[in-house]
């Protein structure tokens, strides 16, 4: 008879445990560490330097994987300062290439496809510094070696925490080494306001811009195809955006929509009414064609349209 309420006992007691361990394991409310964090940057850092851009020479991937993950193992993950990767930054650093300097907020997906790895513009994530840590979430432990895959502290937990310390130190860098004219791409739809305070752009990268190597700031607002229209030049966040850089000595324009950074949108959104081009003639028709296959060739004929005007927008 005891061994009948022992078993479930025991069997109580475990399941107890195990609960137990699964809230003591999961200390943050963030994320846990990317899995194969050390593979994918490495990875990356390859993918860099052989395909992405090779134009940055040679690095050591291993050294910068080690230099990466001593900046915040065996750490207290609420106590990683930006100066804990600048080792990290020396070993990964390389010139931004002038007039490719391109700032942002709000706005990442749509940023990476107008840089287009570097190839048009160099945001932050374009850089080799960037590039390897772009998406990717980690923290280490106290006194531990090991990385913790059960939870990251959020910012609003710790600021400093060793994925924020991370793009802060990032952002300095990259804002001290822009030249000539840079592009800022806002998204006019964001509900906090195109241009957010407090902010990278704002507390990181503005106080960091070298003045004297800057000809021209050039805002872009956009809205979001199916967003409202919230921030526009000369108002709310973004008028106050320039009137700071004014106020600093800056040559300033600013563009609400602008074309190229448009037609990028309607190459994914051709049926929306925003992407709409007029005609002044009707188009001329050889033969009898069903309406679905004229559909389907006005959509074709928009979309190679689009992509010829994005590109000479580009160039001039």
């Amino acid at each position: 008879m005891m061994m009948n309420h022992f078993f479930p006992l025991l069997f109580v007691s475990v399941l107890c445990m195990n609960s137990f361990t699964g809230v003591q394991g999961k200390k943050w409310k963030g994320e846990g560490t990317t899995q194969n964090l050390e593979s994918i940057v490495i990875g990356r850092c390859y993918d860099y330097i052989r395909i992405v851009n090779p134009s940055v020479g040679e690095k050591n991937c291993s050294q910068i994987w080690e230099a990466f993950k001593n900046a915040f193992i065996n750490k207290d993950p609420c106590s990683i300062l930006p100066e804990d990767y600048e080792l990290f930054i020396n070993l990964t650093f390389h010139t931004i290439p002038p007039n490719k300097s391109l700032f942002w907020e709000n706005n990442q997906l749509l940023v990476n496809s107008f840089a287009d790895r570097g190839r048009r513009y160099m945001s932050l994530g374009d850089t080799l510094f960037g590039f390897v840590g772009d998406f990717l979430n980690w923290c280490g432990q106290a006194d531990s070696p090991g990385l913790d895959y059960e939870s990251c502290p959020t910012t609003t937990e710790c600021e400093n925490n060793a994925v924020e310390s991370f793009w802060r130190m990032l952002s300095i860098i990259y804002a001290k080494h822009s030249s000539g004219v840079i592009h800022v791409l806002l998204n006019g739809s964001a509900a906090g306001g195109a241009y957010p305070q407090p902010g990278f752009f704002a507390d990181y990268e503005i106080p960091n811009l070298q003045k004297d190597k800057i000809s021209q700031i050039v805002i872009w607002v956009v809205d979001d195809i199916e967003g409202p229209d919230i921030d526009s030049c000369g108002a709310h966040s973004v008028k106050t955006l320039e009137t700071r850089l004014t106020a600093l000595g800056y040559d300033v324009t600013c563009t609400d929509n602008d074309k190229s950074v448009m037609f990028l949108l309607c190459l994914d959104n051709p049926d929306h009414s925003k992407c709409a081009i007029a005609s002044s003639a009707p188009a001329a028709q050889r033969g009898p064609i069903s309406s679905d296959r004229g559909g389907s060739w006005n959509k074709l004929m928009f979309v190679s349209f689009a992509g010829f005007l994005f590109r000479f927008a580009l160039v001039y």
